[in-house]
This record gives C-alpha cells, structure tokens and sequence, in this order.
C-alpha cells in the first residue's frame, strides 16, 4: 500500500478553519472518494477510545463543521445527525480498556481508525488522517494531518461522530455505575472521577489500569 508524507508542521498561533480544499486537491487528482478519520477518548482515565470515518458528498457538506473540542454539546448533536444523513459513507468502532492496556494508547487509537475506513460502505481511494500516524494496514493511500481536525472537514466530520459516539458509550456507563459520574465527564479524571475512584476501587474492564494515577494505585 502507498503512502504518502506526513504534513508539515503548523504554526502554534495559527488560526485554522476546516474547509474542503485538501479533499477537492486529491478528488482533482483522482483520488475518489476521500474520507476523513479521527477519534475520541485518548486522554480519559475509563472507556474506549473510539475512532470513526466519514465520507463527505462533495454537494452537500453540512454547514458548521470543526474540530468536535471547539463545539458546544447541542451543536455536535445536531452535526452529528447531519453528517449521517447527509455523507456518502459513516462508519466508527471502538477499543475497549482491556485492549489499551495491552497494546497501548496509540496503537489502539490506530485501529480503531483502520477498522472505520474498512467499515465503510464505499472504499476510499484516500484516507485524511488526523495526527502525525498512519492507521495500519490500510488498503489505500493514507495522508496524516497535523491538527487536521481543524483543517479537514472530512476529519472534523470523523471527529464529531467519535465524540458523540463515545459520549453515548460513557453515558450507558454511568447509567450502569451511577457513582462514578460517566455520563459527566466521559470517563476523564475530574475531581469526582478520581474521588469515586479512591473511595469505590477500579472498574474491570472499563478503568484503564495503565495509565496514571490507577498504575500508581
């Protein structure tokens, strides 16, 4: 499989909104379709990380699409059911806890965006890639972006459907373990987080024992 370089570095005071040009870039090189992969939830201390991939219909791109961190919860919402209904292709999976701690963060990350792009109705021809990696073993070209998220609108619509779709995980986790707050903060180390930790012990299968403090515990 063919690779291309990763992106050149960004200026850290450089303002960026995502826009459909890289994608028009590779469609007027023939490469179509383009999807775009991101995921959600490599910093929380509980849960899955989870990755999806879209595949935007160059005709109709919802308006407002951006970074999933710089929405409000009403907003990614509301993209959310736009990018499915109106995308030539969703898809998203997820890595559970257990299989973080075993293979670690980023390859975890890595293949829930590789199980996205091979879950997709449609076969890209290109992957947009958020971050300096790419997935493995993909069956096409693939093209990490730095903060791509942020320039991609492909992306950003991949990482709106992994964060709303990991949000909705975390918050079946709280209905399950209502003392752990998931449903609040999705399993990230908040005061409440860390304090219901301390006070009920770990939860198998879903605490993440390999990162800190639940390693140092």
């Amino acid at each position: 499989m063919a690779r291309t370089s990763p992106d050149s570095p960004l200026l850290f005071d450089e303002v960026l909104v995502p826009d459909f040009s890289i994608e028009k870039a590779a469609i007027d090189a023939g490469h179509f379709p383009v999807a775009g992969t991101d995921e959600a939830g490599r910093g929380p201390l509980a849960g899955p990380v989870v990755a999806a991939a879209v595949i935007l219909d160059p005709r109709n791109i919802p308006d407002g699409l951006n970074d999933s961190k710089k929405l409000t919860l009403k907003a990614r919402e509301a993209l959310f059911d736009l990018i499915v209904t109106s995308s030539l292709a969703v898809s998203f999976s997820s890595m559970s806890a257990e299989t973080i701690d075993r293979v670690n963060i980023l390859r975890a990350s890595l293949e829930a965006m590789r199980r996205s792009v091979l879950a997709l109705s449609i076969a890209p021809k290109l992957v947009l890639v958020d971050g300096r990696d790419h997935p493995p073993r993909l069956p096409c070209e693939s093209r990490p972006l730095i903060k791509g998220d942020a320039r991609s609108q492909s992306i950003a619509a991949a990482s709106i459907v992994a964060k709303v779709m990991r949000d909705r995980i975390m918050a079946g986790c709280g209905n399950h373990h209502p003392v752990y707050g998931f449903e609040t903060h999705a399993g990230y180390g908040t005061v409440r987080h860390r304090q219901a930790i301390l006070e009920s012990g770990a939860l198998v299968r879903i605490h993440r024992m390999t990162f800190a403090p639940l390693k140092s515990a």
